[in-house]
């Protein structure tokens, strides 16, 4: 693995197209401190605001230092931590305070919730007119389920992907990645963002909420609403055919397995010539795009019989040869020492205070002027609390009763 992306810059943030921005992040979990990890990356001075039990995730995962966790690591870089018990009112009072000379602030509660506390966006943005408050929930917070509790297992059952999942498998079933979570983490950042850009425009703040159901809802039916997306016609399928074809995997080789997806007519005329069967281009199934949409099953069972006569490293030098695309089968192992990871300086190495030495992934969304970086750890519980509160200009009695 890499070092090259190593290296480190001033905390208040760093020199992507969000320097300058200061970010008061209440959230929790992953959500939304992936979304705020996200501003963070891209320049903004995120300042993470916990209970003094500290966020949850400190505790979730091996951790070689107390509230230091794999969990809670990979999404909480570049911030600082403060700790301020909220239902105090001298620390409530303190991140008011911090609320007037803010550009962001972020929750991932419910509403009801954030409603007792104050910190709700009528309370905030009066405030901080030019405040965005971006939050996040499980529901749309102007419907009906908008109370009610939502995480990713829940959400995944919801908006039908689990159910996706139980389509091709013998019963419904979770994929193996908080999906909905990151998902809608990130459509929170670039929400806010856009929000930001809006503020430039025109001076003002304003909420912005994304609902975790809703988002998911509309990130699965970008395929799968399929005939329904012709609305007022009877019958027709819901659901894209092609991924739910029991021959989409990968496909096994005569010594492991490869990755091929063949779209366009060129594609399949050179992977069919690959597996030295051109001739069954001339096949109707396989001779058009149309074709070969009505015929994925027939089409996918023929040419993973035919995959499972070659040799994983014969096929692929065939493959890329045809220009077709194709890839290895990694695991999660195989990738912390993919030679193409390192020579791009994927992984990237540094220090936290207690921790020791860490591991984390690059930013990997590039800006030729303004770019992102890595510049802080994540932060030890309350690390920076005296810091942070003195630049907001609290006088030294108004931090300890804050902190007290």
């Amino acid at each position: 693995m890499s070092d090259r992306s190593s290296g480190s810059v001033s905390p208040r943030g760093g020199s992507g197209p969000l320097h300058g921005i200061r970010v008061l992040d209440l959230t929790t979990t992953i959500l939304g401190p992936l979304a705020s990890q996200t501003l963070g990356d891209l320049g903004a001075d995120v300042i993470k605001i916990e209970p003094p039990i500290g966020d949850l995730n400190r505790q979730i995962g091996p951790a070689p230092a107390p509230g230091m966790a794999a969990f809670f690591a990979n999404v909480n870089r570049n911030k600082r931590s403060v700790v301020l018990d909220l239902k105090k009112p001298a620390a409530l009072e303190a991140l008011m305070h911090m609320v007037k000379r803010a550009d962001v602030f972020m929750h991932g509660m419910r509403p009801q919730a954030a409603a007792r506390l104050g910190i709700d966006y009528a309370s905030i943005s009066a405030l901080n007119p030019r405040i965005v408050y971006g939050w996040s929930s499980g529901y749309r917070a102007d419907g009906p389920r908008a109370h009610l509790p939502a995480y990713d297992d829940i959400i995944q059952g919801e908006c039908g992907l689990a159910g996706l999942v139980g389509r091709t498998t013998s019963a419904p079933g979770y994929i193996p990645t908080v999906i909905a979570d990151k998902y809608t983490g990130q459509m929170l950042a670039s929400a806010i963002g856009m929000a930001l850009f809006d503020r430039e425009r025109t001076g003002l703040g304003q909420e912005v909420h994304v609902p975790m159901f809703e988002t998911m809802l509309s990130f699965l039916m970008v395929e799968h609403l399929w005939s329904k997306a012709f609305d007022g016609r009877e019958g027709g399928e819901i659901g894209y055919p092609r991924l739910m074809s029991r021959h989409r995997r990968p496909y096994a080789t005569r010594d492991g397995y490869i990755s091929i997806m063949a779209n366009t007519d060129a594609h399949w005329r050179a992977l069919l010539a690959a597996l030295d069967s051109p001739e069954a281009f001339d096949d109707p199934r396989f001779s058009t795009l149309e074709a070969r949409a009505r015929n994925f099953d027939a089409i996918y069972g023929y040419i993973a019989d035919r995959i499972r006569l070659f040799d994983t490293a014969e096929l692929r030098r065939r493959l890329d040869a045809g220009d077709v695309p194709a890839g290895a089968v990694n695991t999660l192992e195989d990738l912390l020492e993919d030679e193409y990871l390192s020579q791009t300086g994927f992984f990237h190495r540094y220090e936290q205070q207690a921790a020791g030495a860490m591991l984390t992934t690059a930013v990997s969304t590039s800006f030729s002027r303004t770019p992102a970086s890595i510049r802080l750890a994540p932060p030890s519980l309350g690390q920076h609390t005296e810091e942070v509160l003195a630049e907001f200009g609290l006088s030294a009695e108004a931090v300890a009763m804050a902190m007290n």
